[in-house]
């Protein structure tokens, strides 16, 4: 079995995790770095990488690390990279406030994005995308899930992620980053 250190403290990250790789094959080995630098950065990717390559130096061993956060085209992609300041600070209340001028789906589209970099033992750093399309809704709903699931429907759906259950809400999450991820690693690392 390939063993995949994920350098996060995130449970949910985690969990969701093991749902795509344990049946790959794939041990995710969770570990928080408690001191790991985060720069601020313009896109989810440079930070991703920035991320991961310290998590290795600090490791010294193969390393996934991921940042994320939600685009809305309609505000000129913002939070983008600022989402979990955005979210600390103006709220789920202060971006529908933001949004409040946008009736129509099409003008509350959003999406995810998930950057997921992985370190090797070389040093070399590849990333791997998943993006999660949907719209935001015009008042919270739910109880399940963080902040932003109370606001946002994923594509096909009519109801906000924080009104399903944890491995319903799972599978809403775009995975083509996770899986393109769990094939490379499996090309590359299943007879070693």
């Amino acid at each position: 079995m390939i063993e995949l250190t994920y350098a996060t403290g995130n449970v949910s990250k985690i969990e969701s995790a093991k749902l795509i790789y344990e049946p790959m094959g794939i041990k995710i080995i969770p570990v928080k770095i408690d001191d790991l630098l985060e720069i601020q950065a313009d896109n989810h990717e440079e930070v991703a990488i920035y991320s991961s390559k310290l998590a290795f130096e600090k490791i010294g061993k193969m390393v996934l690390k991921n940042d994320g956060g939600i685009i809305i085209p309609k505000l000129n992609g913002f939070p983008g990279v600022y989402t979990s300041y955005v979210e600390d600070t103006l709220g789920t209340k202060g971006i529908l406030d933001l949004m409040k001028d946008y009736d129509s789906d099409e003008d509350r589209y959003a999406y995810f994005v998930e950057c997921l970099a992985l370190t090797e033992e070389d040093g070399s750093t590849k990333v791997f995308k998943c993006i999660t399309e949907g719209y935001l809704a015009k008042e919270e709903s739910g109880d399940n899930g963080w902040g932003l699931d109370k606001i946002f429907i994923p594509k096909g759906e009519t109801k906000t992620l924080a009104n399903f259950e944890d491995e319903k809400r799972y599978s809403f999450w775009g995975q083509e980053g996770y899986i393109e991820l769990g094939n490379y690693l499996l090309e590359k690392y299943k007879d070693k």
